[in-house]
C-alpha cells in the first residue's frame, strides 16, 4: 500500500480526528480558526492510500516578533497511528515541506499519546531528526502544553462514577444537588457572566484574565458543531427559600414532639440540637430573603466551558463566585458537565494540566489536590519534541531567551529578599 499526501475536507478532517484514539480538540480545524484572533494562522494535510486516510495533521503558524520567521507548531499531532511509520514519515515530509516555504525556524510537536503507550515512538521520532524535550513536570514551563493532564473516565454508572470519587468529595456533590441551585445551559449572551465570574476568580486567585471576546471567539467557531457548551450555576432565592421553609417545619414538628415528651436528658440535648439548628434556619432565610430583595432572580455563582472532541471531553475552563460558597456551586456544575458530557457519548472528561503528585508547599499542588479528588488518573504524555530548521534563530529564541528570563527572575528574587 501507498501512503501519500491526499486531499480531504475540514468535515474529514474534523471526522478523522474525532474517531481516532490520538485525536485532540486542538487538532480541530475550527478551534485553529478561533487562534487567528492571537495571532496563529493554519494548514492542514492529510495522508492515506487514496481512499482510506491513515494520518493527518493541522499546522499552526506564528510569527516571530520583528523578524520574518515562523514558528510550526502542529498541538497534540500528528493524529496518527505511530506503529504506521509509513503515515509518520509521509506527515513528517509534508509538514517539513509547508514549515520551510512558511520560514518556521522549527517543527514543535506534542502527540496525544501516553508514556505507557508509546513503545518506540520517542526512538522513531528520534531518527527522524526530532530533538525530545524530556520528561518534565506536566506544567513545566517548557512546554506549551501541559505534559500530564488528570482525567476522569464517565462511560460507567453514575453511582461507580460517584463512588470512584475521594470520599469528602463524594459527600460534597451529593449535597451540592441538595442545596437547591439552578443549572442553567449557557447560551453566547451569558457568556458576560461567566467573563465576570472568571474576572472575580482571577483576583481572588492571582491570575490574569481574558475579556469576554477571547471566549465569544471560542464559543462562535466551536458551539455551532456541537463542540462547546457554557454551564453556569446560580443560586435563586425563591427555590432555596422553598426548601428552608419545609425543613424549618419539619424540625419544628420535631421539636413540638420532643417538648411533650419525658424530659430525661437524651430528649433536653435533642431540644438543644433543635434550637441551635432551628438559629441556623433563621439565619439562612434571613440571607437569602435580603437577596432577594436585591436580586430577585437569582445570582450566578459558577460557570464553566466544556469542549467535545469524539469521546473526549475538556473542562476547559472554570470560574467562581466568592458569594455563597456554601451552596457548592463548581460540585454541581462539575457532575452535572460529566453527566452531560457521557449523554453526548465521551469517555473522558479532562481537568486539564497539572503535575504529579506535588509538594504541598508547590506553586501547583492546590490544582492536583483539586483534580485528584474526582477520580481522576494521570495521563502521561509522551511530550513535546523540536525538529530544527534554523539552529541559530532556534537556539536564540528557544534557549537564549528562556535562560535570560530565568536569570532576571532570579535577580528578582534576590532583591525582593534583600
Amino acid at each position: 500500500m501507498t501512503i501519500k499526501k491526499m486531499n480531504i475536507t475540514h468535515e474529514q478532517h474534523d471526522e478523522f480526528v474525532k474517531q481516532h484514539p490520538n485525536g485532540d480538540m486542538l487538532q480541530l480545524t475550527k478551534w485553529a480558526e478561533s487562534k487567528k484572533l492571537t495571532g496563529w494562522y493554519s494548514r492542514r494535510i492529510a495522508v492515506g492510500d487514496g481512499e482510506k486516510i491513515t494520518g493527518v495533521a493541522q499546522l499552526l503558524f506564528k510569527k516571530v516578533p520583528k523578524l520574518p520567521y515562523t514558528l510550526c507548531y502542529i498541538s497534540r499531532g500528528f493524529v496518527v497511528d505511530y506503529k504506521d511509520e509509513t503515515s509518520v514519515k509521509v506527515l513528517f515530509e509534508l509538514s517539513k515541506e509547508i514549515a520551510r516555504n512558511e520560514k518556521s525556524y522549527a517543527i514543535k510537536i506534542d502527540p496525544d499519546i501516553e508514556v505507557d503507550q508509546s513503545e518506540g515512538v520517542l526512538e522513531y521520532l528520534t531518527s527522524l531528526g526530532f530533538e525530545h524535550k524530556g520528561f518534565e513536570d506536566g506544567l513545566s514551563k517548557k512546554y506549551i502544553q501541559p505534559r500530564m493532564t488528570m482525567i476522569t473516565k464517565i462511560d460507567q454508572p453514575e453511582e461507580d462514577l460517584m463512588q470512584s470519587f475521594d470520599k469528602r468529595n463524594r459527600s460534597r456533590v451529593r449535597n451540592s444537588l441538595k442545596r437547591g441551585t439552578e443549572l442553567v445551559i449557557g447560551n453566547r449572551d451569558d457568556l458576560k457572566i461567566f467573563a465576570k465570574i472568571m474576572e472575580e476568580t482571577g483576583e481572588r486567585d492571582n491570575f490574569l484574565t481574558r475579556d469576554v471576546s477571547y471566549f465569544e471567539n471560542i464559543y462562535d467557531h466551536l458551539h455551532p458543531d456541537g463542540d462547546c457548551e457554557l454551564f453556569l450555576v446560580k443560586v435563586v432565592p425563591d427555590t432555596v427559600l422553598k426548601d428552608l421553609f419545609k425543613e424549618r417545619d419539619a424540625l419544628l414538628e420535631e421539636k413540638e414532639k420532643l417538648t411533650n415528651r419525658r424530659q430525661t436528658k437524651k430528649v433536653v440535648n435533642q431540644l438543644n440540637d433543635a434550637d441551635e439548628k432551628l438559629g441556623n434556619f433563621e439565619k439562612r432565610i434571613q440571607e437569602m430573603e435580603e437577596l432577594k430583595s436585591r436580586k430577585p432572580d437569582g445570582v450566578y455563582l459558577s460557570g464553566g466551558i466544556l469542549i467535545f472532541s469524539g469521546k473526549k471531553s475538556y473542562y476547559l475552563y472554570g470560574a467562581s463566585s466568592n458569594e455563597y460558597r456554601e451552596f457548592l456551586p463548581n460540585h454541581r456544575m462539575i457532575i452535572e458537565m460529566m453527566r452531560f458530557a457521557k449523554e453526548k457519548g465521551a469517555t473522558k472528561f479532562d481537568f486539564g494540566g497539572t503535575d504529579n503528585n506535588p509538594d504541598q508547599d508547590h506553586e501547583h499542588y492546590g490544582l492536583w489536590a483539586f483534580k485528584r479528588v474526582w477520580g481522576t488518573y494521570l495521563s502521561e504524555k509522551i511530550g513535546e519534541f523540536d525538529y530544527v530548521l534554523n539552529k541559530p534563530l532556534y537556539t536564540a529564541i528557544e534557549k537564549v531567551k528562556p535562560a535570560v528570563v530565568t536569570y532576571k527572575r532570579k535577580i528578582e528574587k534576590k532583591i525582593k529578599r534583600n
